[in-house]
């Protein structure tokens, strides 16, 4: 007897999105943001369906997100932005705290949350990340909200 699979599409057509971006390292978000707003539109995401927020930092992010995610409005959250390490321990307590928040907001709330936050050690590897070298990390973000969107409305439906 064959088993079951159950997995996600690419298909954003009557989905909603909410994508928090930092203002902090704007030349870097903002691309994020493009590579976001691409794929959604290229999964067949309405522009109605799509709400962008703004935020000072990383920091922000996870409480922005869990009261997104307790709207119950939005089948995936995306969250962007860009922490480049300095020369001291802060960027070791941002990237942390805004990793866990994000996870426990998801965890908590069951709407999927899009990790696209870049943690680099130098601005170059950001700009890589960003549109560049390596793709576009806010792109592939919105792709995995995309799909973990359809997984759980899957996994709902049963």
């Amino acid at each position: 007897m064959p088993h079951n699979v159950i997995e996600g599409n690419l298909d954003s057509r009557g989905l909603k999105f909410a994508i928090i971006v930092s203002r902090f390292n704007s030349i870097i978000t903002e691309r994020l943001l493009g590579g976001a707003l691409d794929a959604l539109r290229r999964t067949g995401c309405a522009e109605g369906d799509i709400t962008v927020v703004h935020v000072p930092g990383s920091w922000e992010l996870p409480i922005v997100a869990r009261e997104l995610a307790a709207q119950k409005a939005y089948d995936g959250v995306i969250a962007l932005s860009a922490v480049i390490r300095g020369d001291t321990p802060h960027f070791d307590y941002v990237a942390g705290e805004a990793a866990k928040g994000l996870g426990q907001i998801a965890a908590q709330t069951g709407v999927p949350v899009a990790f696209g936050v870049l943690t680099t050690n130098t601005v170059e590897q950001a700009v890589d990340r960003a549109g560049a070298k390596s793709g576009n990390k806010g792109f592939d973000a919105a792709m995995t909200a995309v799909e973990m969107a359809n997984l759980m409305k899957q996994l709902r439906s049963k």
